[in-house]
């Protein structure tokens, strides 16, 4: 299939370059001709930096398994009209239903978030939908490269029994396709979207970095994703550093608040190393302020073990954030695998 007719059916192509193997493009506010950057933002932590957190001690130790209160679960096949119901599946992956679509962010269905199979971070609770009792996926939203958000294998099976269109950021499309060399992949930058069943996809800025290995550091885009549906607006933040709330306040002005965030909140100590690249409980009840989210759906904690703090402190500290701000803990909920919520009007 030739890149003109992708351009033309809105399915984009990232070009690569010597300098870096997945993309090749003009030089923009956050793209130096060769790597991906932050604008005003923290630049992550140097190679020493890693070495310093990893031999520094301070890990709280994590249970071999952490199941879930909530039983795995099998979705209907379609929620139609302005119902909105969110599925946690496990870490960043959640299945959204709405308006009649069924939209997967970051899927990983594997055992490990990690380039091999025989090391790195492990599940300690199984994913909240099995595979095989998945609805129909439409698309797939993917917001940047890392093992625990792009995960190959899961990607390929999805594209065997579901064929979903994946819309992500400058890039990623090149790793997906040395993998899965037919997937229909729909490429954009920041500030631009797609529409795909009715909704209109808009990928927008999230203070975040990419690598896969040790050398291509930066050199695919990472993004969030604001999804515009007759079931209202939602918000999608695989990863972020909280970047002084720069990025919330840009997407409220831009959309106008939205019904649901989806929001990560763990996998954020040691601060000195973390805070570029995720945020904490309390920036993230900080961000459902900003961006005038009326519900938060919490995720990224609880399942990979991928930083210091203990297994539940994440929830601990969100419900004392919330608690501080006099906000009903309901509106932020951190999701576990197989929970079900059928997430009320924004006016509600």
């Amino acid at each position: 299939m030739s890149a003109a007719f992708l351009g033309v059916a809105g399915l984009g192509v990232s070009r690569a370059s010597a300098g870096n193997p997945y993309y090749s493009g003009p030089q923009s506010d956050h793209f130096d001709g060769q790597r991906f950057f932050n604008p005003d933002g923290m630049e992550p932590g140097s190679f020493l930096d890693l070495v310093r957190w990893q031999l520094g001690g301070g890990k709280m130790p994590w249970p071999e398994r952490f199941e879930s209160p909530f039983a795995q679960t099998v979705p209907e096949h379609r929620i139609e009209g302005t119902s909105l119901r969110i599925t946690m599946v496990g870490h960043a992956t959640l299945l959204i239903q709405t308006a009649g679509l069924n939209i997967l962010t970051d899927p990983v269905w594997s055992q490990r978030a990690s380039p091999v199979r025989f090391a790195g971070p492990q599940r300690v609770n199984a994913p909240g939908i099995a595979f095989d009792d998945l609805p129909p996926i439409d698309l797939v939203l993917l917001s940047h490269n890392h093992y625990d958000h792009l995960d190959l294998d899961t990607l390929e099976r999805l594209h065997v029994h579901h064929a979903p269109l994946i819309v992500t950021p400058l890039g990623n499309d090149a790793i997906v396709r040395a993998r899965v060399g037919d997937a229909r992949i729909a490429v954009r930058d920041w500030g631009e979207s797609i529409e795909v069943g009715g909704a209109r996809i808009h990928v927008e800025p999230c203070h975040h970095w990419s690598a896969r290995g040790t050398r291509d550091r930066r050199m695919a885009l990472w993004a969030a994703f604001v999804m515009e549906t007759d079931g209202g607006l939602i918000y999608h933040v695989g990863d972020t550093g909280f970047h002084d709330g720069i990025n919330y306040q840009a997407a409220a002005q831009k959309h106008g608040g939205f019904r649901l965030a989806i929001l990560p909140f763990g996998a954020y100590e040691p601060r000195w190393f973390m805070k570029g690249q995720h945020q904490n409980p309390s920036e993230a009840v900080e961000g459902m302020v900003l961006s005038r989210s009326a519900h938060v759906a919490g995720h990224h904690w609880g399942t990979f073990r991928l930083t210091n703090e203990g297994i539940e402190e994440p929830v601990q500290a969100l419900h004392a954030a919330l608690d501080a701000k006099d906000l009903a803990r309901e509106r932020f909920r951190p999701m576990r695998p197989g929970e079900v919520w059928d997430v009320p009007d924004a006016g509600a």
